[in-house]
């Protein structure tokens, strides 16, 4: 295994898909040979999906597997590791944590505990261990002690600044920390061999994206366009199915620029916070969690463009 340490556009995406074992809400889609995306489900956290509401990447090589983002819970990582059990005999070698989410890292002393190398920017691990008390209170919400005992807070072991490249099997992945977006050390894990991108929560498709205290919207646009700039043939979201840059530019870009220009007309009016919920989103009603999540996301972006 080489590893380097650096500091300093589309078709449309055919995917098989099939689940990996009758009770788990996880679905398995190929995006090319030896690439897969595992896909959770849309809404919250419950007992049901072991905290796994969101959408994994596993890559495939002659000398092992690497993981993109560990899974919500020890549980949730075991049952990943089940799906990829049903794809490949092959090891899980490294874990790449793409930001500071539970669902991203809290899974990652399962892997670990099997040998596994986990990478992620230093700013998604200073998130990590931030915000884990509160991540960790949220879960325990939803299962008992006992479930809970088990997962066990563990953070990268590697950590890069801007930029690192890992080569495995002969296949490079380039891992990329533009800058903060719906968390602050969010990174994009590009394979250009395959013409495949992973983007962690950089982008969403299907169900609307969620602005948190955590977040950067004036910053996540500028990624975005950074991760665009390499025009991916299949992009893996960090929640929903395998898209092309197309449909995340729809469903995450345009809905993050739609946002800003908005709340800074309102702003740029005189109005206040208390009345941004008359505030018209009504464009993106089609996206899952609309009704839950749209109003604070307006009410994020207002107290951050004020501040600006």
């Amino acid at each position: 295994m080489k590893l380097t340490k650096h500091f300093s556009g589309l078709l449309f995406v055919v995917l098989a898909t099939s689940p990996a074992w009758a009770d788990t809400p996880l679905e398995r889609h190929k995006v090319v040979d030896g690439v897969y995306a595992i896909v959770g489900e849309l809404g919250n956290r419950t007992l049901a999906n072991r905290g796994n509401n969101a959408t994994f990447g596993l890559i495939v090589t002659s000398e092992g597997v690497v993981l993109i983002d560990s899974g919500g819970t020890y549980q949730g990582a075991q049952e990943i590791d089940l799906l990829i059990k049903d794809i490949t005999d092959q090891a899980v070698v490294a874990v790449i944590n793409t930001g500071g989410q539970d669902h991203r890292w809290l899974g990652n002393d399962y892997f670990k505990q099997q040998g596994a190398q986990i990478i992620a920017s230093e700013q998604a691990v200073l998130d990590q261990n931030k915000r884990v008390q509160d991540q960790l209170i949220s879960l325990s919400n939803l299962f008992d002690a006992e479930f809970m005992a088990q997962t066990v807070p563990l953070t990268a072991d590697t950590t890069f600044k801007d930029y690192f490249e890992l080569e495995l099997g002969g296949v490079v992945m380039q891992i990329h920390h533009a800058g903060p977006a719906h968390t602050p050390g969010d990174s994009f894990v590009w394979l250009p061999q395959k013409g495949v991108m992973f983007s962690g929560d950089i982008v969403y498709v299907e169900r609307m994206l969620g602005v948190g205290t955590q977040s950067n919207s004036k910053s996540w646009i500028k990624v975005f366009q950074t991760m665009a700039a390499y025009k991916p043939a299949y992009l893996v979201p960090g929640h929903g199915k395998p898209t092309t840059l197309a449909e995340a530019t729809i469903d995450t870009y345009d809905y993050l620029v739609f946002l800003r220009a908005a709340i800074g007309d309102f702003i740029d009016q005189g109005r206040e916070i208390t009345e941004i919920g008359s505030l018209d989103q009504s464009e993106f009603v089609y996206l899952e969690n609309f009704d839950a999540i749209a109003g604070r996301n307006a009410q994020q972006v207002f107290i951050e463009m004020e501040w600006e």
